[in-house]
């Protein structure tokens, strides 16, 4: 924020009131004395600065129980953060479906929803079910589009900055296609887009198999597998963006896409069609000599696709989502064999929220903008430098 100086009172007046803002939201309905000691300033100015919280909206007192007020006579005056002054979107936006999380200020999940799309949807069908999900899940939860204070939304492909997706082989009609531009159409709010593997890194960060790691890999596997990094806890995107997109590493010297390798038939599977996938997997686990040998072949080209981002980044931990992770058969082989490979083997888990990983991360996202607006935080997980 740089270096501070006293000829800058409404920057100052802006520190205080996030400083307060945020004892708030982490204390139990403190009193003024509580937050005095709590932020280490004035009493008179966390007087004043709450009372101008409350005049936003952000801050309501805290009214006790009859009971206990009578208990203690009269007692002091207590606040509370209002976490229902706003609330946070987040949406994942996939080949087979569109889902969406909604919380309050503080991340607490109030409701969500989803619905299928079929892998050949265009671009303006598959914005339109993403449209009737958040329509919908407003409705039931009756919260108006207008108190919406940021959304975050996950995709598959290389995506810019503005939330211009520059590269994307997964959904039709995707590549170049200005997702951020178009989403805020619907929205009054922030809309910030991420991609899919990235957001699925951040979620399992805050809420899943990586809670206590700072350095991890999150590989959204699959036919074409995807991978996001957190690097000291920071959300790692590359120059442009695409950093992790391990699906193209067939394309240095090796003519065999995962697609050909998975198939029994010598056609290629087509990278979307997941039910094709579990066949073959079914198949393999009932002995089926052609499904077991795919599934060798898949099997090592994923550990090797996971190696390459091991051996160039040293995570503690390897996240395994995507719906390869739903299959029998995926860990050990990979733990094993990572094993074999790295120098330093990494621990190797599955996630621990499954297909709300996407979405989960998307709304860490919205969260993070809203808390650098809010409480003045610097070095968010997802932050752009």
């Amino acid at each position: 924020m740089g270096r501070l100086t006293g000829g800058d009172p409404s920057l100052l007046r802006r520190i205080n009131s996030a400083v307060v803002l945020h004892s708030l939201r982490g204390a139990d309905a403190p009193t003024l004395t509580d937050l005095t000691r709590i932020t280490g300033l004035s009493r008179p100015t966390v007087e004043g600065v709450v009372e101008g919280l409350i005049e936003t909206g952000l801050v309501v007192e805290f009214v006790p129980e009859e009971g206990e007020a009578r208990k203690q006579g009269r007692p002091a005056r207590r606040f509370r953060f209002r976490a229902e002054a706003g609330h946070l979107l987040g949406i994942e936006i996939g080949a087979h479906r569109v889902a969406a999380l909604l919380s309050g200020l503080d991340g607490r999940i109030i409701g969500a929803g989803s619905r299928d799309v079929s892998e050949r949807a265009g671009a303006d069908d598959r914005l339109e079910r993403v449209r009737a999900v958040v329509a919908d899940l407003l409705r039931r939860t009756g919260v108006a589009r207008s108190g919406l204070r940021a959304v975050g939304v996950g995709s598959p492909g290389i995506v810019e900055a503005d939330g211009t997706v520059r590269l994307s082989t997964a959904l039709p009609g995707w590549t170049g296609l200005p997702l951020g531009e178009r989403l805020r159409r619907s929205f009054r709010c922030p809309v910030l887009v991420e991609n899919d593997a990235n957001a699925a890194a951040v979620a399992e960060h805050w809420k899943g198999a990586a809670t206590d790691s700072d350095d991890i890999v999150f590989v959204l596997a699959g036919l074409s597998p995807g991978a996001g990094s957190l690097i000291g806890g920071r959300l790692h995107r590359g120059y442009g963006g695409a950093a992790g997109e391990i699906g193209a590493l067939h394309l240095l010297g090796r003519d065999d896409t995962p697609e050909k390798l998975l198939s029994t038939t010598g056609e290629p599977l087509h990278p979307l069609d997941e039910q094709a996938v579990a066949d073959v997997f079914a198949l393999a686990k009932s002995g089926d000599e052609g499904a077991l040998a795919a599934v060798e072949r898949f099997n090592e080209r994923l550990v090797h696709d996971v190696a390459a981002l091991v051996l160039a980044l040293d995570p503690e931990l390897v996240v395994i989502g995507g719906w390869a992770a739903g299959l029998d058969g995926v860990l050990p082989p990979l733990r094993d064999e990572l094993a074999r490979y790295c120098l330093r083997p990494p621990r190797v888990a599955l996630s621990m929220l499954g297909e709300a990983a996407v979405a989960t991360g998307a709304l860490r996202l919205a969260l993070d903008h809203v808390e650098e607006q809010l409480f003045a935080v610097e070095g968010t997980v997802t932050a752009r430098r």
